[in-house]
């Protein structure tokens, strides 16, 4: 049994924060158009960690936040191991069985991409909770979208060029230009998409202390 509803509320918002973080990982590989530039359908689940990242930020602190990111990172590197193995295991031969080549190429990542979206994931979150805590101090509770959308606008853009910078630019696979162009256009994607869930992040607010207001817990 949990000890008090904040309990709770940390293991939801973890869960949902972890289970959001992992799939963006998992499906990180595929690259998709937007426009004429590319990025990776990975930016799809990473509203969700926005939105999660600033109510453990709100309610739990810096601590809470940095703790989550590095038990989540290792989750992560735990995930890939895990699909090491599994891509090295001979799949059984038949008809509309999955093959060899068909998981290889879903699961199949390269070490470098693995390499650059755990340390874009852990720079970028450290980078967030920074930010968030440095604007909290100097607004108080007031202003939550300013310290919510502040902290993203300056994380996402080290999370779009680290991870594109580790393992495509740097390995050879992009060139410097359509590398800056694609860092730019998901940087542009997840900010337009963290703007948008602001709303969100008021009704989380609004859930939790609806929830908390009569648990002696409260902050």
């Amino acid at each position: 049994m949990f000890q008090s509803k904040k309990d709770t509320v940390y293991l939801i918002l973890a869960g949902i924060f972890i289970t959001n973080a992992i799939v963006a990982e998992l499906i990180g590989g595929k690259l998709i158009y937007a426009g004429s530039a590319v990025m990776s359908i990975g930016i799809l689940p990473w509203p969700i960690v926005f939105v999660t990242t600033d109510l453990i930020n709100e309610y739990f602190g810096e601590k809470g936040v940095r703790k989550l990111s590095l038990i989540t990172a290792s989750l992560i590197a735990y995930c890939f191991v895990l699909l090491f193995f599994a891509l090295k295991i001979p799949a059984v031969k038949g008809e509309n069985l999955v093959t060899d080549a068909q998981f290889n190429g879903v699961f199949g990542q390269s070490m470098w991409i693995i390499v650059g979206s755990i340390t874009a994931f852990l720079v970028s979150q450290l980078i967030d909770v920074t930010i968030f805590h440095f604007l909290k101090n100097k607004t108080g509770n007031k202003m939550i979208w300013l310290r919510s959308t502040g902290s993203t606008v300056i994380s996402q853009l080290f999370d779009s060029f680290i991870v594109l910078g580790i393992a495509f630019w740097m390995t050879g696979k992009m060139t410097t230009d359509v590398f800056i162009k694609s860092a730019f256009t998901g940087y542009f994607v997840k900010l337009i998409i963290a703007i948008g869930m602001t709303p969100f992040i008021y009704l989380g607010h609004y859930i939790i202390k609806k929830y908390l207001a009569k648990d002696s817990d409260v902050n």
